[in-house]
């Protein structure tokens, strides 16, 4: 019997169980089409029943998680034509987020940027996909928080929460990463240069190359 004293509850467990859950997704030790349990959830994380319940409702209305009456939750599969739409969103936002940073970015932010294409360089060399994903993603985040479009970015947070990443996996793939390491620092570089117009393009680049990489590879999951 679970001591529900013990546990997190209440919206701080439930923002716990939300964060804990799409960090596994991350991470790959959840995956699209598994099942979630309720109280394996909550025996995982540390949090009562009524908080995991709570967050997987949250997480429904991410579309990260499917709730389906009388059968539980799973995580949400998607396909290849969504995951396409997806990432052609992102690429329009990103684009425009990548040439307003080229304007405003600031020293700090671009000394991190250079910091990370260096990080990025050195994984590629290792093998460390994990790594070099790690990267991936904070480079994207730090673009647009330093383009300083916050409209932008909430819709950015909802379409990065819809599965794509975590279900195709990319940079895994062989020689994408070495691949993708030239475009990224493209974008780099332009955005540091401050032109606007060439990191736009760069990201737009980069994105359609992401697309093409979905529409190659056909999708497995655990249904």
């Amino acid at each position: 019997m679970t001591d529900n004293h013990t546990h997190l509850t209440g919206a701080k467990g439930r923002r716990h169980v939300r964060d804990q859950i799409k960090k596994a997704l991350q991470h790959g030790d959840l995956v699209p089409g598994q099942r979630l349990v309720e109280q394996d959830l909550a025996d995982t994380y540390n949090a009562t029943r009524s908080a995991v319940r709570d967050a997987l409702v949250d997480l429904s209305a991410e579309d990260i998680v499917l709730l389906v009456p009388q059968r539980g939750a799973r995580v949400r599969v998607i396909s290849v034509d969504e995951a396409v739409q997806t990432t052609e969103c992102r690429a329009a936002l990103e684009a425009l987020c990548a040439s307003k940073a080229a304007l405003l970015a600031s020293d700090a932010q671009l000394d991190e940027l250079r910091e990370i294409g260096q990080k990025m360089t050195e994984a590629v060399g290792l093998g460390a996909f994990d790594i070099y994903s790690t990267y991936n993603r904070h480079m994207h985040n730090l673009i647009v928080e330093a383009s300083g479009q916050k409209v932008a970015r909430r819709q950015l947070d909802r379409l990065s929460n819809q599965l794509v990443r975590y279900q195709f996996h990319l940079a895994e793939r062989p020689g994408r990463s070495a691949e993708s390491l030239g475009q990224h620092l493209d974008i780099i570089n332009a955005v540091c240069r401050h032109d606007p117009e060439a990191a736009a393009a760069a990201i737009t680049t980069h994105l359609n190359s992401v697309i093409e990489q979905i529409k190659a590879t056909p999708v497995r999951n655990n249904l």
